[in-house]
């Protein structure tokens, strides 16, 4: 399977270590965050590769020339305005192979999920797309029914809710990991807009079977910000 590695945002929360570097080269044990999940992504089988940049876009190609790509096929597709998730599909759908899915991964999101079990779960449920879930403490939730398909989205904050149906009390809270599955159909109409990919799951999870993979037993972390950098660092040289 192909996957893309959303790296074009400007790691703002990383900084001063964004100061003059993008987040995806942001360092991590004794390699770069982007380094680190593409090798770890190789090792499950991914070996092809869509990277989008922004933010200092010009370095990580320098570094992937550097080092050969890491043996891997890696293909740039390059943003000159940020434009989320979705648009970003959009503006890297020319590089998609013939295969009927992609995943799509955080450049920031270091774990151990198995995506083997991912790719087999999506298939075996016929979903049009996937998303990796846990039960974790945030202000935002995805709710899914007890067939374990989306059904809508809580803000805890804000106490906004987007819902299939008005009664969301049957429904479960889980947090999405920035990790999913999309068949490629689905994203023929992306515009090249800046947009999140969330409104549209939103969207068509009222007519489209969309579900969730829940990874609870994996370790997770967010390394958007130092402190949980730091965090992740050290729970993988404890391992």
């Amino acid at each position: 399977m192909q996957a893309m590695i959303f790296a074009a945002g400007l790691g703002t929360r990383l900084f001063p270590i964004t100061k003059d570097k993008p987040k995806a080269l942001a360092p991590f044990l004794d390699t770069t965050l982007l380094a680190y999940n593409l090798k770890y992504l190789a090792q499950q089988g991914i070996t092809d590769f869509i990277i989008n940049t922004h933010h200092f876009a010009e370095k990580i190609e320098l570094y992937l020339e550097k080092n050969s790509n890491f043996g891997l096929n890696i293909r740039i597709s390059y943003e000159d305005i940020l434009l989320d998730t979705a648009g970003g599909l959009a503006k890297a759908r020319k590089y998609f192979s013939n295969e009927k899915s992609i995943l799509l991964f955080n450049v920031d999101i270091i774990t151990n999920i198995n995506i083997a079990k991912l790719i087999d779960f999506h298939n075996n449920n016929n979903a049009s797309a996937t998303l990796a879930i846990r039960k974790r403490d945030t202000s935002r939730y995805f709710l899914f029914n007890k067939e374990n398909e989306l059904k809508g989205w809580i803000n805890k904050n804000t106490k906004e809710v987007k819902s299939c149906t008005e009664d969301i009390s049957e429904f479960e809270e889980y947090a999405f990991s920035g990790i999913h599955i999309i068949n490629t159909e689905l994203i023929k109409d992306f515009k090249e807009v800046k947009q999140s990919i969330t409104p549209f799951y939103l969207e068509k999870a009222c007519d489209t079977k969309i579900v969730g993979y829940r990874h609870d037993s994996d370790y997770w972390i967010d390394c958007g910000k130092i402190d949980s950098l730091q965090l992740a660092e050290k729970h993988i040289r404890n391992l």
